[in-house]
């Protein structure tokens, strides 16, 4: 078990966050629920099964969820799940400590969510067999459909949170835009990535780096319109998401018929974009 706590440790706060209404975090019994009703996941291990099933009280029944015979047990309450060949840890269970949210300043579709902060925290992060590629598409796209599993089992679910964009999106948002996306359509730009406002006017990705190592920038005066530079934005991270980045200019027309321009800034982190 020693090097499972030193991938979670080189982790980080990497990782998507289930957002649950107070006291609704499902238990390792909800869990094994959910694994044996889905086609696609199943339960690889479970630290509570096996070696260490006698730290659980004689009186909890198989698969179903004890209190934790000592204070440090609640660390175990975690499992790790397979989906498509990938395995992911889900830890934040009940009756364990939930997993502390980041603040998120972009939120989409959460007017009938509660606020994210008052809600509990479950996370999913790549499992240690992944070390190394955790920032890969293949992963994080398991990743995230794992997570829309998650969302179309539990009611109680209320949101979803990714760190990347400092972004809370609404299930019904969430489940419908990854949905579309795992079955061939556009990235969920709005969610897995995020928009801001530059000082200079310029118009910002937010998490775009977490996919291809860059941030997109639309500058102005082209960013000048907020909504269609926005929707200009959206199509652009599709399409770099498609190709993994951009390493040269490029010039393109944008849906309006305006001759556009990309390229790369000096040291590689930002793709500028403004008019021809």
């Amino acid at each position: 078990m020693g090097d499972r706590v030193i991938a979670q440790q080189a982790n980080g706060n990497f990782g998507l966050y289930l957002l649950f209404a107070a006291g609704k975090r499902p238990d390792r019994h909800a869990i094994l629920q959910f694994a044996e009703r889905h086609p696609s996941v199943s339960l690889s291990y479970d630290p509570l099964d096996g070696p260490d099933a006698e730290l659980v009280p004689a009186s909890a029944q198989a698969h179903e969820p004890g209190e934790p015979a000592q204070s440090d047990l609640a660390e175990k309450v975690w499992v790790e799940l397979l989906r498509d060949g990938l395995t992911f840890d889900l830890r934040g269970m009940a009756p364990g400590r939930a997993c502390p949210v980041a603040h998120a300043e972009h939120l989409f579709d959460m007017e009938e969510a509660s606020a994210p902060s008052s809600c509990e925290g479950m996370r999913i992060m790549p499992g240690p067999h992944l070390a190394g590629g955790e920032r890969t598409v293949p992963v994080m796209r398991g990743m995230v459909a794992l997570a829309r599993d998650i969302v179309h089992h539990f009611s109680d679910l209320e949101a979803v949170a990714w760190p990347p964009a400092k972004s809370a999106i609404g299930r019904r948002f969430f489940e419908s835009t990854v949905t579309a996306w795992l079955e061939g359509g556009a990235f969920p730009a709005l969610g897995l990535t995020a928009f801001s406002e530059g000082l200079d006017g310029a118009l910002q990705s937010v998490g775009l780096d977490h996919w291809i190592g860059q941030e997109l920038r639309i500058e102005p005066p082209l960013a000048a319109d907020r909504v269609t530079a926005t929707r200009l934005g959206v199509r652009l991270v599709n399409q770099l998401v498609l190709v993994g980045g951009l390493d040269e200019s490029e010039r393109i027309i944008a849906p309006d018929g305006t001759r556009l321009v990309l390229r790369p800034s000096r040291n590689g982190r930002f793709i500028r974009v403004w008019r021809e």
